[in-house]
């Protein structure tokens, strides 16, 4: 699977909700980000609106499943349109690779849109890749969000 397949089904794995999925696809050891300030270099600097380690990430599967997680009922319906994929170096073992992300969100008879520019850092497992870090920088990271209820 080429890295562009792979955020492309890492996409599809959103949108038709198949969270235990894709939470598969990240390593034990994975960080997901979702900085709160543009051009923030390390998540201690400041808040984040999303810091997860994998626990973390695995607890926000289990809440959104779970039939008394009222903020998150019903559960957000997403298209998520993933572009502009590049592979910008490999070290460590991983390939740094950045992408676009616009995203639509219905929820609650709301449509809200997201845009973003996110970079994954991905480890090869066989023939496809986990993701050791995914951060996801929000075009409006500053702007008033009126929470948080999908996942980027």
């Amino acid at each position: 699977m080429d890295v562009a397949q792979f955020l492309y089904h890492e996409a599809r794995l959103l949108d038709t909700g198949q969270l235990e999925a894709w939470l598969d696809l990240f390593t034990e050891d994975a960080i997901y980000w979702v900085p709160l300030e543009r051009d923030q270099q390390e998540a201690s600097e400041t808040s984040s609106i999303i810091r997860d380690d994998r626990t973390l990430l695995e607890l926000r599967v289990k809440q959104a499943r779970h039939p008394r997680a009222h903020a998150r009922v019903p559960l957000a319906r997403t298209v998520h349109q993933v572009g502009n994929v590049m592979v910008l170096g490999e070290a460590d073992g991983e390939l740094r690779v950045s992408s676009t992300l616009q995203l639509v969100e219905w929820r609650n008879d709301r449509q809200r849109v997201w845009g973003a520019l996110v970079e994954h850092r991905l480890r090869r497992a066989g023939e496809a890749f986990k993701i050791a870090r995914k951060r996801v920088d929000l075009v409006n990271s500053e702007g008033e969000l009126e929470g948080v209820a999908i996942l980027f």
